[in-house]
């Protein structure tokens, strides 16, 4: 059984959002539950939630990083952070996951301090899940996967043709989808469109061994699901998921407005199928969060609004990675993609 390690501190709506997902998710998984942070806080949550006791510890840290703090002072200010600790928890093996709804950067920085990236692997990348029209492999997946989205602004061919591997792995492992398709996000879908770096991503993926790579895609195949792996720069992805979150809370947001307005309320009647689609579609609790890919432990990134619903998602998530090997699986794959290039 696995041993995941969540931060319990970490989110807008921590301690008690996270307690409670994990309270969850103990009454229903076989594996062990570890909440990093204020020990009495994480306590006194724990009484207003049934819960499996035996499955739930808890791990004293007394510092918390805040959702506006700057990663690096918070990371360096705070060594006892929530964060921090847990991150070493899973870095010593006393953990095989780590679910955080935190500090983004934090979190980045913090696996980037306290754990071993994958040989073969430059740089991390931060996945997103998104919405798309179009179903993804066998058991029709609504979702796709971004990547990446904020761990490495700036990434080079080399670090491309390895987020589109470590993507591929995941949707492997997470949609048991067998073969996922995987994109390159630029201006144009001709191989010649692009920045440098994505011009020679490209020549490389078209002959990278064990991927389905379907060529260049452009934003709007985005949400259309055109492919299940999008794959682009951390500077470009994170202005695209920011822009797709918007788009979700317009369209969540839509029935408030309109209430005032009876014109408003009949057509809001009449799109009412259509609207709950979308917003099944858009509902990123259901998936619980994303993962930073690189390392050879797993990290899954909730969102930091997250509520218990997704909490218990994203360990549910964070136990499936670790049953689906997902970092020996990368390694691997890496091990061929590498042999495969050097022939080509």
């Amino acid at each position: 059984m696995a041993t995941i390690v969540i931060d319990a501190m970490g989110g807008d709506n921590a301690p008690n959002a996270v307690v409670e997902g994990a309270a969850m998710a103990s009454l229903t998984t076989p594996h062990a539950l570890i909440l990093v942070g204020h020990e009495q806080k994480i306590r006194r949550a724990l009484r207003r939630f049934r819960h499996d006791s035996s499955r739930l510890k808890v791990h004293h840290a007394a510092e918390v990083i805040g959702m506006s703090d700057k990663a690096r002072e918070g990371i360096e200010a705070k060594p006892d952070a929530s964060i921090t600790a847990a991150m070493r928890l899973l870095a010593g093996g006393e953990a095989d996951a780590l679910v955080g709804a935190g500090n983004t950067g934090a979190c980045i920085l913090a696996a980037a301090r306290n754990l071993k990236r994958i040989e073969g692997i430059r740089r991390a990348a931060l996945a997103a899940i998104h919405p798309t029209h179009r179903r993804h492999g066998p058991y029709g997946d609504p979702f796709g996967l971004l990547l990446d989205v904020g761990a490495t602004l700036d990434a080079g061919a080399d670090d491309l043709v390895r987020f589109a591997l470590m993507g591929s792995v995941y949707a492997r492992i997470i949609s048991r989808n067998e073969s996922p398709r995987i994109g390159l996000l630029s201006n144009g879908e001709e191989k010649s469109k692009g920045s440098p770096a994505v011009v020679e991503a490209n020549r490389l993926l078209s002959k990278a061994p064990g991927l389905n790579f379907k060529g260049n895609v452009e934003g709007l195949d985005i949400p259309q699901g055109t492919v299940d792996v999008v794959v682009c720069n951390g500077f470009t992805g994170n202005i695209v998921i920011k822009m797709l979150e918007g788009i979700s809370e317009i369209v969540h947001d839509l029935a408030i407005v309109a209430r005032p307005s009876l014109l408003l309320r009949t057509g809001l009647l009449l799109m009412t199928p259509a609207l709950r689609r979308i917003m099944r579609l858009t509902d990123w609790e259901s998936y619980g969060g994303a993962p930073l890919l690189g390392f050879e432990r797993v990290v899954i990134k909730a969102h930091g609004r997250s509520g218990p619903r997704a909490i218990r998602n994203a360990i549910k998530v964070a136990a499936k990675a670790v049953n689906g090997r997902l970092g020996e699986r990368i390694s691997e794959g890496v091990a061929t993609l590498e042999k495969g290039l050097v022939r080509g």
